[in-house]
Order: structure tokens, then sequence, then C-alpha cells
């Protein structure tokens, strides 16, 4: 049963219990609708309470249901709320820990409503490029004021209920419960107090105006505008608040449906739907079931005092991990700390972080300069250079000394883990856990499951990503990973444009308009051109026959590696991270161009966008293709969370689908005419050539 019903006395309780979050799935519905029938049937109930059972009162729609025939089935949620509102005897909301969405919406159709102290209220549809679609861009207003409704309904963000309850005039809350364990109880008393009240209350009835109204929305639609580039539904959520500020109710309603509806089948909102699911599937392994044994992490130790080393440390610091970190000289270990230092700091000095959360986390960190002092951790993290040399060193170390059962993991981002792990004794125990930099910030974890890497460290490791605020997902081994070998082929693209007419302004410019964070000769400055470089010279040994522009090598030969020498593809002044175009790199290119035979052409920024994109599009196939990501919305996740994807097209993978595959296939056909482009690269991968033969998608 997804509601349960009791009557207390002269009380009937409807409450609803569809775990995790009692979502208002179509069982649930039916029930709801049920029950209410059943107690105005009953001539001894003379008041209903509605609450939820668990740790919800209701997160509203079951995301089981998205996007299926039974998420729309009557009743519907609108069905419900009319039901609730057309009940002859009073109906109480009993809300308590979590009371969102279309369980707000709920909420807001009973009569009467009594929050429990520290519960979660929310409207958060617009986070999936929806407005409210059940009268809660009509309700909210009347119920809170305005203003405060409209602030809840933009940002989609959580606020308490006591704070809700504190706003002048508010109709949201007819009571606050003392206490989260007495709101069963009180509910019951307060029901029976109104029970015989008459007539029934309704929101809808509220009046809804604002005395500058004109100018407020005017001031509203600047302020979100702004702020929501690229997305429709913030300003849709104006548009509806506003609506129900001048129109009739039921009016209001009609234009919050139709507008409701016509985002739902947007491609921003289907593609914010698409990154709500695939973040949730992307923990799930289809070979490591949900029950797997997980090891107890209860430390960490990290090998690296560095950018990346320090980062990683913080992760754990953060989450209330203590952390030992080791260097081989003190100098290096002290300009480590200091860095982690600056970094707690500044988020103390713009009110971010507490000074005595910050001396906390601190407490949590240690330093040695021996191996032998990280013979305790649950699970180590080598952060040392990029070489397989170096790591070898390493995990010969960390076999020896570390106890039987830690978890011994990697950050590398490119080198085989295979061959790392068979560097030790216990391959069953080695991980890859490629951070992002930088580490402390960048929501993506990329886990490379090696060949022995066991299930419950995988597990694990995957439980650990989730406490210390990751989105983790599951690589198999190969040269770059995902996101990295991936980017590989977006680069060369990046190249060839170079050669062919372009600047490296002009390219980036034109996929930061398609909503990049940045395009691929800025994101190549930030990271460090000798990174990409290294990585060229060993495909120069290992792949001789795949072509390359070589404009990037002439760059890195001026000793220009990006912003941490000042000068990259752009030059940088000393505290600022503006790109500023360089003269001589444009003469470079056109000279290298020139020593080519090349005439360069005029490129349109539509080429330049579907060659960068459509580049990631095809080596994410073959990586699909290999099993490396067991899914194509793990890649897109890869892409959302560490390259800059634009959040509102759903990466790389959802974007291909929105376009057509065919028109993907078309496109790269063309591309493979081009004599100065890689015609062998442009061929499609065998899983997307017959997706498209089936004409199926990625998903």
């Amino acid at each position: 049963m997804t509601t349960l019903y009791e009557v207390h006395g002269t009380v009937a309780v409807i409450t609803l219990n569809n775990p995790p979050v009692n979502g208002l799935g179509y069982a649930t519905r039916v029930s709801i609708t049920d029950h209410l029938q059943k107690a105005n049937s009953d001539a001894a109930i003379k008041s209903i309470v509605i609450t939820g059972a668990g740790t919800a009162f209701s997160g509203g729609a079951d995301i089981k249901e998205f996007g299926s025939p039974k998420a729309l089935a009557e009743p519907n949620l609108l069905s419900v709320i009319l039901a609730i509102e057309n009940s002859a005897k009073p109906v109480v909301a009993a809300v308590h820990s979590v009371c969102m969405g279309g369980g707000l919406e709920l909420a807001l159709g009973c009569h009467y409503r009594i929050a429990a102290p520290g519960c979660s209220v929310a409207l958060p549809e617009v986070k999936l490029g929806l407005v409210p679609g059940a009268g809660g861009t009509q309700r909210l207003p009347r119920a809170l004021g305005v203003e405060p409704a409209l602030n809840m309904i933009v940002s989609g963000e959580p606020v308490k209920s006591e704070l809700l309850a504190q706003i002048p005039g508010q109709n949201l809350f007819n009571k606050m419960a003392a206490a989260a364990q007495s709101l069963v109880a009180e509910s019951l008393a307060y029901a029976q107090s109104i029970a015989d009240t008459r007539p029934l209350p309704l929101v809808r009835n509220l009046p809804c105006k604002h005395k500058n109204g004109d100018a407020y929305f005017q001031f509203a639609r600047n302020m979100v505008g702004g702020m929501s580039k690229g997305y429709p539904a913030p300003l849709k959520c104006v548009d509806a608040v506003e609506a129900a500020t001048k129109r009739k109710f039921d009016d209001g309603m009609a234009y919050e449906r139709e507008l409701f509806i016509n985002l739902m089948w947007s491609p921003e909102g289907r593609a914010l739907r698409h990154i709500f699911m695939a973040e949730r599937a992307a923990s799930k392994i289809p070979d490591v079931p949900s029950d797997t044994p997980k090891r107890d992490i209860q430390s960490i130790a990290v090998i690296g005092a560095g950018t990346m080393g320090g980062g990683i440390s913080m992760n754990f610091l953060n989450a209330g991990i203590p952390v030992k970190m080791l260097e081989m000289k003190q100098d290096a270990l002290d300009r480590g700390i200091a860095t982690i230092r600056k970094n707690y700091e500044a988020q103390v000095k713009k009110g971010k972080l507490k000074q005595e959360k910050y001396e906390e986390r601190m407490s949590l960190l240690s330093t040695t300069l021996s191996y032998d002092d990280l013979k305790d951790a649950d699970m180590v993290i080598e952060a040392v250079f990029e070489e397989m040399g170096v790591k070898e060193k390493v995990f010969k170390e960390l076999d020896r000394v570390m106890k039987p059962g830690a978890i011994l993991a990697s950050n590398t981002s490119t080198l085989d883990m295979n061959k790392i792990a068979a560097f030790t004794k216990r391959p069953q125990d080695v991980i890859g856990t490629h951070f992002f930099s930088p580490a402390n910030i960048m929501k993506l974890l990329e886990v490379v499951r090696g060949e022995k890497t066991g299930k419950d460290v995988l597990a694990t490791v995957m439980a650990l990503g989730k406490k210390i605020k990751k989105t983790s997902v599951v690589s198999g081994v190969c040269d770059g990973f995902i996101g990295n070998r991936m980017i590989e082929q977006y680069g060369r693209q990046g190249g060839f444009l170079l050669d062919e007419g372009c600047t490296p302004a002009q390219v980036d410019k034109a996929i930061e308009k398609f909503g990049f964070a940045m395009g691929p000769f800025r994101m190549g400055d930030l990271a460090g051109n000798d990174i990409g470089f290294a990585i060229r010279k060993r495909r120069y040994v290992e792949k001789p026959d795949m072509k390359y522009s070589k404009t990037a090598d002439l760059l890195c030969e001026k000793g220009r590696f990006g912003q941490k020498t000042g000068a990259g593809w752009y030059d940088y002044v000393p505290g600022k991270r503006d790109a500023i175009p360089n003269a001589e790199v444009i003469s470079m290119i056109e000279a290298h161009r020139k020593s080519l035979g090349i005439t360069p052409r005029k490129i349109s920024d539509e080429e330049i966008v579907q060659r960068l994109v459509y580049s990631l599009v095809n080596e994410a196939a073959h990586i699909l293709e290999e099993g490396i990501a067991s899914k194509a919305s793990d890649i897109d996740m890869v892409y959302l969370m560490g390259y800059g994807f634009p959040i509102y097209r759903g990466g790389p993978m959802n974007y291909a689908n929105e376009v057509g595959l065919f028109n993907v296939v078309q496109a790269m056909n063309r591309f493979a005419q081009n004599p100065l482009d890689d015609a062998k690269f442009w061929q499609p991968a065998p899983l997307l050539a017959r997706l498209v033969a089936e004409g199926k998608t990625f998903s």
C-alpha cells in the first residue's frame, strides 16, 4: 500500500507511504482520493489529516514515472488537489522533513497546514527545466506573498519551515508544531479544533497582489534573465507568478499548465530531466549489486602535497575524515599546507566557512615524510607526477607498508591502471580515482576499474565519492579513460581548424557561444599546454599514423605553456585570467599555415561547433562499444561535471540525440571529405552506424 488509513477518534489520518520520499505516483494518487472518499462517507469522521511516513511528507513526483503515461494518468495531481479542496470535511496537511514540488502543491490544496520545524520546503521544478505544474505558481504567492514565493520558485532552493513561518502576513502555515516528534499529536488536536469551521478556507481564494506590480515584475525579469541564459524556465516562472497577480485563479492555472506543457517538450527541459536521471543512474553499476559489502574508510593518506594532492585532501577534510599527507621534502609539505590554509581562509573571509569549522578541518590534517607512517590508513591516494616509472616506485612502497585490506588508489588521468595494479601483490585492492582540477571544487570523480579491482573496492569508492559530494562515474581502463580520451579528439579538431583558417579566439568564442564554459585554447592555457605536448610526443611514437596539427607544438617550443607562464595561446596579466590575444601567436599560426601550402578559408561558427562536438560524440561511441563506459548517460555526466559542457544541452550524447544521429553522421561524412582533416577518424563508430541504421538513439 502506498498510503495508509487510520482513524483516531473523529480524525482520519491518510499517511503517504511510498519510500524513499513518498513520491506522488499513480498508485499513491489513486489511494489518496479513495481514502478521501472513505473519510467523507464515514459520519463518525469530522476532519482529515494527510501526512507522510518516514523521512518525508512528500518529495513530489515519483521519478520512476518520469516520461511514462502513468505520470499524467487520472487522477493526476491536479485532480487529487481538486478532490481535497472539494472535501466536505476539513483537510489538514501535517508536513515534516521534506515538502517539495508536488508535495508542497498538495499541501497548498489542503484547507490547513501545520509544519514541523526543520522541514525543507521547495518548488524545485525549475531545476528540471519546468515551472511547477499543479498550481504552485498560483497558490504559493497567495499563501506566502508574491516576492518570497517568486524567489522560491525561480531558485528552486529549499527554505526551512520555521523561516517561512516568520514572514509577515503569510498563510502558508496555520500552525508550527513544537517539534517533529509531536507533529502527529499536534495535528490530530488541531484537526479536532477546526472540525466544525465553515466555510472551509481555500488558498485559491486568498488575494494576490503586488503594490508595484509592473515595475516589480520588470525588475524580476531583468534579474532572472541575466542569470538564466540558455534556460527558458526561470523567466516563465516570472510570467506565471505575474499571472497569479493579474488573472482570475482558474485562468492563471490554465496559463501555468500551458507553460508547463510547452517546457516539458523543450530541448532544455528534456536535457535537465535527462541529467536528473543520469546522475542517479551513474551510481548503478550493472554487475555490482547495491548491497555489495563496503570497506570501512575512517582515515585517508594522500601522496603528494601539490595542487592536486592538496585539493584531494580538502575533499576529505571537508567531510570530517582525517588525512595524512606525505611528501619527500619538508618545504613541499609546508607549501601544500599553506595553500590549503589559504583556500580555507578565503572561504572564511567570504563568510562561506565559520572560523571554528576551518580550525576543525585543519586539525584533521597531519603530515609525514615517511611511507611507514601511512600504514594504518584505510585508503591511500597518490597524486604524484604523471609518469609510469614514478607511479611504479610509489605503488611498490605502498604495497610494502599499507595494512591488508587498505585501498590503494591512483589519481592518474591517462595511465594504464592494470599496469599500476601489477606493481603490487594485491591488484584487487587497486583502483583509479581521477579527480579534476581544482580537486576541492570540481564535482566529477572518474572511478577507474581495473581488470582485477574487487567489487567491494568499487562499491566502497563509489559510496565514498558520494560522501565527499562528488558525481562519481565508473570508467574501464584505456588511455585517457572516458574524459581525456574524448578531449584529445576535441583538441585535434581545434588544431585542424587553426590550420584551415581560424584563430584561437574565433574557435573559443564559437564553442563558448554554444554554451561551453571555455573553448579548447583557453582550456589548454588553463590546464597547461605542456601537458598536451607530453601526450602528443607519446602519441607520435605509439601511433605514428595518427594525424595532428603541429601548431600547438610550435607554441610549446616557444615556452608558452599557458596561464602558469603568463603566455600561451593568449597573454595573461598577473592576478587576472582574462585571455588577451597575442599578435605573435597569430603570426606563428599564419606562417605555419603558409609553410604547409594551405590557403586559409572562412569557417562558420556552425562548422566549428559541429566538428568539436561531434568529435566527442564519435569517440564516445567507440568508448561505449568497447565497454569503457557502461551507458551513454555516464559519458554525459563526465562532460557536464568535468569539462564544462553546457548543462542545458544535457551532455554530448543527449545533444546528439536531440540533433538526430542521422544528422550527426551526415555531418561527419562531410568532414571526412576535407583533405586537411582526418578522414579515418570521421568514419562513424560501429555503434553509431548501427544506431542510425536501426533508427535508434544513444538512450
